[in-house]
């Protein structure tokens, strides 16, 4: 990708255009990390960037962005530009195309308000970036409040990239930060969504979390995980604490790549625990069924910040669940086998792991399905039913609401081993099916 985005600098540069690497590429290089994309700079118009390459996207053309298309890659490449005045929040009102020079300093943080000239192989630092990543400070470039200000998401991407860099914000964008915090909810629910879910996914993510409470961001777009906070739980099944300690726990012993649902349910499985909180007769916390309340907030959280339906109903079930692993060394073999078929199961296993180490410690129950999913392997847990309702219906019977539970009697016998063919299942039905509960 370096070598191609190389050559259309090259390009712009041979038609008497200025173009450099620009932003987040050339903070990584610096950094000897691998940059994901490389986004140009230049002084060449949208319309003399479109004539110059054959294959162009005008996604942003009036903010002079357009994407050029190159070696079945993608390219933004923008004009160079000042922004004029913010009303929205978000995007500038207006913009005027100028120099590199005004073009870094329109940028959120000095390191990446960097350019590279991958021609000459030198950087252009107009905003003491370079400094600032050797002292692995991020720092607004200009007055901090005023950065927040123009663009509210910025406060989301200041904390992304203090904790992914392992940077520390410096004094005046910490206090800008704090400060405009409650402001944030001015973004849309997507872009709060997309950031969070870069903060929480990353390998870093405790260190996200953690500033995301201190700067006040937490509370604001979560307050849901907020509530958590001094919700006493049972010593001797939580010895680690309350259960916002409890989450932050469970957060650290994720592996680095985790799928957003996972990584959400770790957040709120626990969430309709104040809610549930009680105290027996003996003195004994409960939190009798918090798991369902837990998936309710859940299904809440997840439609605010405009999740997918996938990504929803893989959450909620995963929440919903997490409280019958405590169950499964009592299950039937044909429960035990549909618990293990759920499409949720890997991350359900993952969010069970976390949960009892961030807690008791105790793995038994892992251990066992673990044990069960070798033991299972050598067929499908769920094979092709041995009878369906056409059957029944050519047996004789009418339909009705018998059918579903036969059906389903037939295959958990089925699942256990104790019919194996069409022919057992349907001599079964005709022996049983009158004695079958509804």
């Amino acid at each position: 990708m370096e070598s191609t985005a190389t050559r259309l600098v090259g390009r712009l540069r041979a038609a008497g255009h200025e173009a450099y690497f620009a932003g987040g590429c050339v903070r990584d290089m610096l950094l000897g990390r691998e940059a994901k994309d490389f986004d140009i700079a230049t002084s060449a118009r949208p319309d003399q960037i479109q004539a110059l390459f054959p294959r162009t996207l005008a996604v942003g053309a009036a903010f002079g962005v357009v994407v050029v298309l190159e070696d079945g890659m993608e390219f933004q490449v923008a004009t160079f530009r000042s922004d004029g005045a913010y009303h929205d929040g978000r995007h500038p009102d207006s913009v005027e195309f100028g120099t590199a020079e005004g073009d870094a300093l329109r940028r959120d943080f000095t390191v990446n308000g960097l350019f590279y000239d991958p021609v000459e192989k030198r950087v252009i630092d107009f905003v003491g970036g370079e400094s600032d990543l050797r002292k692995k400070i991020l720092r607004c470039i200009g007055d901090p409040g005023a950065r927040f200000t123009e663009d509210k998401l910025r406060l989301l991407r200041c904390v992304r990239f203090s904790a992914s860099l392992g940077f520390e914000i410096d004094s005046p964008t910490w206090s800008a930060l704090c400060r405009k915090a409650p402001e944030i909810t001015v973004v849309s629910a997507e872009r709060i969504r997309d950031e969070l879910v870069k903060i929480f996914a990353h390998p870093s993510r405790v260190a996200g979390f953690d500033l995301l409470d201190r700067c006040g961001l937490l509370k604001v777009l979560l307050p849901e995980i907020e509530g958590l906070k001094g919700c006493e739980q049972p010593a001797d099944f939580h010895p680690e604490g309350d259960v916002f300690v409890h989450t932050r726990l469970m957060l650290s012993l994720l592996p680095a790549e985790v799928s957003a649902p996972l990584v959400f349910s770790v957040l709120l499985h626990d969430a309709g625990k104040p809610a549930a909180f009680r105290r027996d007769e003996t003195g004994r916390i409960r939190f009798n069924g918090h798991e369902s309340i837990s998936a309710e907030i859940t299904t809440a959280v997840f439609h605010r910040l405009r999740f997918s339906n996938a990504e929803t109903a893989a959450a909620v079930a995963m929440v919903k669940n997490h409280m019958s692993f405590k169950d499964v060394k009592n299950m039937r073999v044909a429960t035990l086998k549909r618990f293990l078929a759920r499409e949720t199961i890997d991350d359900e296993l993952e969010l069970h792991r976390v949960d009892c180490l961030g807690s008791h410690g105790l793995l038994d129950n892992l251990e066992f399905l673990q044990q069960k999913r070798t033991e299972f392997s050598s067929a499908p847990l769920i094979p092709p039913p041995l009878i369906t309702g056409r059957d029944l219906i050519e047996a004789g019977m009418k339909p009705g609401p018998a059918f579903k539970k036969i059906l389903d009697t037939v295959q958990a016998l089925q699942l256990e081993g104790t019919l194996d063919s069409k022919e057992s299942a349907i001599a079964w039905v005709a022996a049983n099916a009158q004695s079958v509960d509804i």
